[in-house]
C-alpha cells in the first residue's frame, strides 16, 4: 500500500498570520462586540509599493522594486526592520508588520507594526550599489517614514551601516531636525545603543531561562547542560550559539543556507564562526558530522531554535521534531498544521512575537535614547531588556493556563466565531501571546475611538 499523497500547505505568510490571528480572537473578552473590529486590528493601515530605478557600477539603469507595510498606528508609530531579499513581497512584509503589532504590544512597547522591503539578492551588489539602493528608497518613501511616524530597523541583509545610510538620506531631506530617532540599529556613533546587534538573541535567552525556571519543560530547570539545535548561522543564531554556550548549554547542530553540521559532545561556537567568516559556511568544521541544511531541525536534542527564516518547520517535519522546547527566534518558522501537529505530540512551541521581541525592544530604547538625546550604557540597557522579557514571559504562561481552565467558556466562542473550525484543542503559547497581544490593541483601539 502507498502513502497518500502530501497535502500542499499554504505558506503565504500573510495567510499564517491570519490564521494564528483568527485562533486567537476567541480567547479575547468581549467577542460578540466586535463588529468588524476584527478586520481592523488585522488589515494593515498603509500599503507603500515604490520604484527604485538604480544605476549599476556598470553604468546601466536597473530597476527595483521596494515596499513598506505600515500595520498598525494605534499605540503608537510603526516600528520595523527594511530587508533586502531576491524573494520580498508585499504578502510577506504584510504579515511581518503585523507580527510586529503583536510583538511590540505584548512587551509593552509603544509602538505599532511596521515592515519594508527591497526586491534584489545584495550578495550581487556592490557596496556602493547597495547604497544607492537604500538611499533611493527611503527617497521614495519620502515623509512615510518619520521619529514619530514610521521607524525602520535592521533586517536580513540590512545593518548598522545601512541605517546610517538611511539616517543620513532622511536628515539631508529634513535639515534643522533632531533626525537621530528615524532609525534605530545605528551605529554608536550615530546614536545607537551597545548590545543592540545581539538583542534579538540575548532576549530569546532570558525568556528561554525564565519559560525553564517556571517549570516550562519538566525535568529541565537551567540551560546548564541543555542540549541546543540551532537552525541559522546569521545574526540572531550566531549570537544565541554563543550566549547559550556561555550559559552551559551543549550545542549539538548549527545549519545555515549552505548546510548543518552536528556534534555529540558539542560544538565551539567561537570556533564555527571564525570558520565561517573564513570559508563562507559552517558546512566541515574539523569534528562535525554533516547534515543537510533542514536536517538540524531533525536532531535529538532539549532545544531546538529555527534562528532563519519562514515556514521551516511544516505538517511535512513536524512529526519527526524530537526537541520537547522550540525557541522561534526566526519569523514565521512554524506554520499552522506544523502547531497542531507538535502540539498533539506535547511539544512547546515559546512564538516569536515573544521568543525575538529583544530586538524591538532595545530598538525602542535606542528611540527613546534619541528623542532624549541621552546615552545609554550597555548594562542598563540589558538589565532593563531582561525585565521585561521576563515579564512578558510570565503574562504569556499565566494566559495560557487561564484559557486552559477557561476551555469550555472558549469553544462555544470559537465555534460561534470560526464556524470552519470543528475542533478547539488546548491552547498553546503561540495562542496565549497572540491573544494577549490582540487584547491589548483592542483595548486601545476601542478606547481611543473611531474618528471621524
Amino acid at each position: 500500500m502507498t502513502a497518500p499523497p502530501l497535502v500542499a500547505e499554504d505558506l503565504d505568510l500573510h495567510h499564517i498570520a491570519k490564521a494564528q490571528f483568527d485562533r486567537a480572537a476567541p480567547f479575547t473578552s468581549n467577542v460578540d462586540g466586535w463588529k468588524g473590529m476584527a478586520q481592523w486590528l488585522f488589515e494593515p493601515e498603509r500599503i507603500v509599493e515604490v520604484s527604485l530605478p538604480i544605476r549599476r557600477d556598470d553604468g546601466y539603469v536597473f530597476m527595483f522594486r521596494g515596499f513598506r507595510v505600515l500595520h498598525s498606528t494605534v499605540r503608537g508609530p510603526g516600528k520595523g526592520g527594511i530587508r533586502f531579499h531576491p524573494e520580498a513581497g508585499v504578502g510577506e512584509v504584510k504579515a511581518l508588520a503585523t507580527w510586529m503589532t503583536w510583538k511590540s504590544a505584548l512587551v509593552d512597547i509603544p509602538f505599532g507594526g511596521a515592515k519594508g522591503g527591497v526586491v534584489c539578492d545584495p550578495r550581487r551588489l556592490s557596496l556602493g550599489e547597495k547604497e544607492r539602493l537604500t538611499r533611493r528608497f527611503v527617497a521614495a518613501l519620502g515623509e512615510n517614514i518619520g521619529p514619530h511616524t514610521d521607524i525602520p530597523a535592521p533586517d536580513l541583509y540590512t545593518d548598522s551601516q545601512t541605517m546610517a545610510w538611511i539616517y543620513d538620506t532622511y536628515a539631508m531631506m529634513h535639515p534643522g531636525n533632531a533626525n537621530l530617532p528615524v532609525v534605530t540599529g545605528k551605529p554608536v556613533t550615530l546614536g545607537g545603543l551597545a548590545g543592540r546587534a545581539g538583542a534579538t538573541a540575548q532576549g530569546g535567552v532570558f525568556v528561554l531561562e525564565h519559560y525553564l525556571e517556571m517549570g516550562g519543560i519538566p525535568g529541565l530547570a537551567s540551560l546548564d547542560g541543555a542540549r541546543i539545535a540551532l537552525q541559522g548561522f546569521g545574526n540572531a543564531g550566531r549570537h544565541a550559539a554563543m550566549l547559550l554556550h556561555e550559559a552551559g548549554a551543549v550545542i549539538v547542530g548549527i545549519s545555515d543556507s549552505s548546510g548543518g553540521i552536528s556534534c555529540e559532545t558539542g560544538l565551539d561556537p567561537g570556533m564555527v564562526g571564525r570558520f565561517k567568516d573564513e570559508t563562507g559556511s559552517v558546512v566541515d568544521v574539523p569534528g562535525s558530522s554533516p547534515l543537510p541544511p533542514a536536517g538540524v531541525l531533525e536532531l535529538e536534542c532539549d532545544v531546538l531554535v529555527p534562528a532563519a527564516i519562514e515556514c521551516q518547520i511544516t505538517a511535512h517535519n513536524a512529526p519527526r521534531v524530537k526537541a520537547p522546547i522550540i525557541l522561534e527566534l526566526a519569523n514565521g518558522p512554524t506554520t499552522p498544521a506544523a502547531d497542531d501537529i507538535l502540539s498533539e505530540r506535547g511539544i512547546k512551541v515559546v512564538p516569536d512575537i515573544l521568543a525575538n521581541a529583544g530586538g524591538v525592544v532595545v530598538s525602542y530604547f535606542e528611540w527613546a535614547q534619541n528623542i532624549e538625546n541621552q546615552q545609554w550604557d550597555e548594562a542598563s540597557v540589558m538589565a532593563q531588556l531582561r525585565r521585561r522579557m521576563r515579564r512578558a514571559t510570565e503574562t504569556v504562561m499565566t494566559r495560557r493556563v487561564s484559557m486552559v481552565e477557561a476551555i469550555d467558556v472558549y469553544r462555544d466562542r470559537w465555534h460561534g466565531l470560526v464556524p470552519s473550525q470543528r475542533k478547539l484543542g488546548l491552547p498553546d503559547l503561540r495562542t496565549a501571546a497572540t491573544a494577549v497581544a490582540v487584547q491589548i490593541c483592542r483595548d486601545a483601539t476601542e478606547q481611543r475611538g473611531v474618528w471621524p
